[in-house]
């Protein structure tokens, strides 16, 4: 029986295994998954709608604000998500987290020897409208030293998980900054197929733009296909 890690199906995907980024070696399976019943794949669970997303949610230069704004560049994310046909997956729930603009995170966990900024929570929740379509208004996260290898930093990045219609469909990626000279010594990133990286850089876009306030990034979301973007 094949390992897991050559199922076709995972082609765009980057392997559980990848030595280079150590961590998988000691949590990626490597036995072939088991296969569940359709009764408990089938098995619905909560909806998501417009009731659980706040004001702010969408907005992390405002949602973590407790005595004035939080320090970096700001930028806007925005993009879609769609399935292989190209049309739009709506109502989808997204949740990103990221790094403040010092490349730390707030988090115990997290002991970087670098800035807490006090008004930026680092986290952000949307839906995405009847087109698929989706926005973020956020700091450009820094880059920061990992442990993986010596001298080892993670690029700038921002990561993204999306929701089905019910809590189990769940997917995660993360998007990467187009010219960022980090992206060649990152194992996570690297990890992915080589034809595919490109899928999982955003592209600057100067119609996103927002004058005098935060450049525009654009990231799609392709569920599935030729241009499925890599999940986790």
């Amino acid at each position: 029986m094949s390992n897991i890690t050559d199922s076709p199906v995972r082609k765009v995907h980057p392997p559980y295994v990848f030595p280079p980024y150590k961590s998988t070696v000691l949590r990626g399976p490597t036995k072939p998954l088991i296969p569940i019943k359709d009764s408990f794949r089938n098995l619905t669970a909560p909806m998501f709608g417009q009731e659980v997303i706040g004001k702010y949610d969408h907005d992390l230069t405002k949602n973590g604000v407790i005595n004035g704004d939080p320090i970096g560049e700001r930028i806007v994310v925005a993009g879609r998500v769609t399935d292989e046909s190209g049309r739009p997956v709506r109502n989808t729930l997204i949740e990103i987290w990221q790094a403040n603009a010092a490349g730390r995170y707030i988090h115990k966990i997290d002991q970087h020897d670098a800035p807490l900024d006090p008004n930026f929570f680092g986290g952000g929740r949307c839906l995405t409208d009847d087109q698929g379509n989706y926005k973020f208004y956020t700091i450009k996260p820094g880059a920061y030293p990992w442990g993986n290898h010596p001298n080892a930093w993670r690029p700038n990045h921002i990561h993204l998980s999306l929701f089905g219609n019910h809590i189990t469909s769940r997917l995660v990626t993360q998007m990467y900054f187009p010219g960022d000279p980090l992206l060649s010594h990152d194992p996570i990133f690297n990890g992915v197929p080589e034809k595919y990286r490109h899928l999982l850089v955003s592209d600057f876009k100067l119609e996103l733009t927002e004058e005098n306030f935060a450049l525009g990034y654009e990231f799609n979301i392709v569920l599935a296909g030729k241009n499925e973007t890599p999940f986790e």
